[in-house]
C-alpha cells in the first residue's frame, strides 16, 4: 500500500534522542503540531556498513533540512539501548557518534509492519514445530517518507538493503514541494531550485519543452 497523498500511520513509537533519553515520538504528530515536513528514513541495522554512511550524511545535510523547515528522523528495529551503544561509537570504529537527530526504535515492528517495509518474503508453516516461521530477516528495507506540515506523505521510496540513498534528491523534493506549494506550479523533469517551473496546463508544457 502507497501512503503517498494520505496521511502518515497515526502511531507512538520508542526512540532515542541525542541525550540519551528513550522517549516516545509520533511522526505525524511532529509534522502537525510543530508545522514543519519530516524527512523518515529506515535502515535495516545498527552497527553494519552502509547504514551510518547514511546516518552520517543526512547529519552532515542537516543544517540544510533544517534551513527548509524539515525534521529529519531515522528508524530501524533495533532497541533504544542498541541506538544509544551505537551513539556513544566513535565514526572510526563504525559508530555514529555525533548524530544529533532522534532514531525511532520499532522493535515490536508496528510501524514498519504498517509500511510493508520489513524483510519478510514469506511466513510459512513448520510442521515439526507446529509454528509459523519468518522467511528473512524481518528488518527492514531503505525506505524513505517525506511528509508535509499536515502529516501528508509527498514521497515514498524503497531501496534494497545494499544500495545507499542520495542525500541531496531528498533536498530537491522538498524544494519542489516548497515551490508548488507556494507558488502553486509543477516541477519538470531534472527542475532544481532556481530552475524554471511551470503551470500545469497543455500550453504551458509546450512552451517550456520547447524552451529546453
Amino acid at each position: 500500500m502507497s501512503y503517498v497523498g494520505k496521511k502518515f500511520p497515526n502511531l507512538s513509537v520508542n526512540a532515542m534522542n541525542e541525550m540519551g533519553d528513550t522517549i516516545q515520538i509520533n511522526v505525524l504528530e511532529e509534522a502537525i503540531q510543530n508545522k514543519k515536513k519530516v524527512l523518515l528514513f529506515w535502515y535495516p541495522k545498527d552497527f553494519t556498513f552502509v547504514c551510518p554512511t547514511e546516518l552520517h550524511a543526512f547529519q552532515e545535510a542537516l543544517p540544510e533540512f533544517e534551513k527548509r523547515n524539515t525534521i529529519v528522523i531515522g528508524a530501524s528495529c533495533d532497541s533504544a539501548e542498541v541506538h544509544f551503544a551505537w551513539l556513544n561509537t566513535s565514526k572510526d570504529d563504525g559508530g555514529i557518534e555525533g548524530i544529533t537527530y532522534n532514531l525511532l526504535a520499532d522493535t515490536n515492528r508496528n510501524l514498519s509492519r504498517t509500511l510493508d517495509i520489513l524483510d519478510i518474503s514469506e511466513v510459512s508453516y513448520d510442521e515439526e514445530t507446529g509454528l509459523d516461521m519468518v522467511v528473512g530477516d524481518s528488518v527492514t528495507y531503505r525506505a524513505t517518507y517525506l511528509l508535509d506540515e499536515t502529516g501528508t506523505v509527498f514521497h515514498e521510496g524503497i531501496n534494497h538493503m545494499p544500495i545507499g540513498r542520495n542525500v541531496n534528491e531528498y533536498l530537491r523534493l522538498i524544494d519542489a514541494m516548497s515551490h508548488l506549494q507556494e507558488h502553486g506550479e509543477v516541477c519538470p523533469a531534472n527542475w532544481e531550485e532556481g530552475k524554471e517551473a511551470m503551470n500545469a496546463n497543455r500550453e504551458a508544457t509546450a512552451a517550456y519543452l520547447s524552451n529546453n
